[in-house]
C-alpha cells in the first residue's frame, strides 16, 4: 500500500459515503495575465467545468478527424491493447495513449490554448496522466455511466489529490441527441466513496462498461437534487474543461451521427501517482502514466481566451 495518506478512501467500506473535498479547485488565484478571464475562472471554480466554444477552427478539426479515420484503418493499432471496442461488437469505443503514439495529437495536448489553462488552474507544471480518443459511433456507441474520474484514478492508479483536470475537444457536433456529456455542476465539491472490492485486472472489463467505482443510486439521486443536470452539447472545435472530481456521464448514441471527442487528462507534476489506494496492482501504463512522466511543453506565444 501507499505511504501517502488516503484522504478519499473508496471501495473499502460496506456503505457508500459522501466525503467533503479536501483540495482547492482553482489553485491559482492571481488573475493577472491569466489565460481566461476572472469571470470564467470563477465559473470553473464554482461549477467544476467550463465550456469554451469554437476554440479550434473547423480546418483544425478536419485534420483531427482525418487522422482519426486513418487510425480506424490501422490493423496494428486495432490489435493493440490501447484500442478498446464496444461491449457488444467490434466498433471502436476508445483508443488510449494517443499523446505518445500520435504526433498530431501530441501537439494538440501541448497547444497553449488548453495547456496554459491547465497549468494556471492547477498552478503547476503538468503532464498527461491519460489520453484517449472516444468514438461513440452512430447507432452502437454505448453510454458512459455516472462517475467521478478521480475515484478510479485514486483507487486504481494511485493519484493522491484532486489536482488534475480533463480537456475534451469536440471533433464532431455534440448535440442533445447523440450522447453528449452530462454534468452535475458543483458536484466536484463532494466525493462519493463507492462500495465493492476491485477485482484484479478490472480495467479489462471497466473500459467497455464500468460497474465498480460507480456511485449508488441513492447517492446519485441526492447529487442530482442538490446540483441538477446540465448538458455540454456544443459544436465541433469547442473544448470542455472539467475538474477531475466532477460527476459526469453520457447516454448511448442511437442516432446516425457519431460523437467523437479527443480527451487529455492534465495532472499536476507535484501530484504524480503513487501505489494504488485500493491496494491492487497499478493499471497499465497506457491508462495511467507512471513511468513516462514528461512535463507538457507548449510553444510560445501564449494566447488569451475570453
Amino acid at each position: 500500500m501507499s505511504h501517502t495518506a488516503d484522504l478519499y478512501p473508496s471501495r473499502q467500506q460496506e456503505e457508500p459515503q459522501i466525503i467533503e473535498r479536501q483540495d482547492p479547485t482553482l489553485y491559482n488565484q492571481n488573475f493577472n495575465n491569466a489565460p481566461l478571464s476572472e469571470a470564467q475562472l470563477k465559473q470553473y471554480e464554482r461549477d467544476g467545468y467550463i465550456l469554451l466554444p469554437d476554440l479550434f477552427s473547423q480546418a483544425e478539426v478536419k485534420r483531427f478527424l482525418a487522422e482519426m479515420g486513418q487510425m480506424e484503418k490501422d490493423p496494428d493499432l486495432l490489435a493493440s491493447e490501447t484500442a478498446i471496442t464496444e461491449p457488444n461488437g467490434n466498433a471502436l469505443r476508445s483508443v488510449f495513449q494517443i499523446h505518445h503514439n500520435n504526433e498530431l495529437y501530441a501537439s494538440v495536448a501541448a497547444d497553449p490554448r488548453i495547456a496554459d489553462i491547465a497549468r494556471f488552474i492547477l498552478d503547476d507544471q503538468v503532464y498527461i496522466h491519460q489520453s484517449r480518443l472516444n468514438f461513440k459511433p452512430g447507432f452502437s456507441g454505448k453510454e458512459f455511466y455516472w462517475h467521478s474520474d478521480f475515484e478510479t484514478w485514486h483507487v486504481e492508479d494511485g493519484m493522491p489529490r484532486m489536482r488534475a483536470l480533463s480537456a475534451s475537444i469536440l471533433l464532431t457536433d455534440n448535440t442533445e441527441f447523440n450522447g453528449p456529456l452530462m454534468v452535475m455542476p458543483g458536484s466536484h465539491r463532494e466525493y462519493i466513496a463507492c462500495v465493492g472490492e476491485t477485482p484484479e485486472d478490472y480495467y479489462l472489463e471497466s473500459l467497455k462498461a464500468q460497474t465498480l467505482g460507480t456511485p449508488d443510486a441513492a447517492s446519485l439521486q441526492q447529487f442530482q437534487q442538490r446540483y441538477g443536470l446540465r448538458s455540454s452539447a456544443a459544436k465541433a472545435g469547442s473544448v470542455l474543461l472539467f475538474d477531475c472530481n466532477l460527476m459526469h456521464g453520457s447516454n448511448s448514441n442511437i442516432t446516425a451521427s457519431p460523437r467523437s471527442n479527443l480527451f487529455f487528462v492534465y495532472n499536476a507534476l507535484s501530484n504524480q501517482v503513487v501505489e494504488p489506494f485500493g491496494g491492487g496492482k497499478p493499471r497499465p501504463e497506457f491508462l495511467a502514466s507512471r513511468e513516462r512522466i514528461t512535463p507538457v511543453v507548449s510553444p510560445a506565444p501564449q494566447r488569451k481566451v475570453g
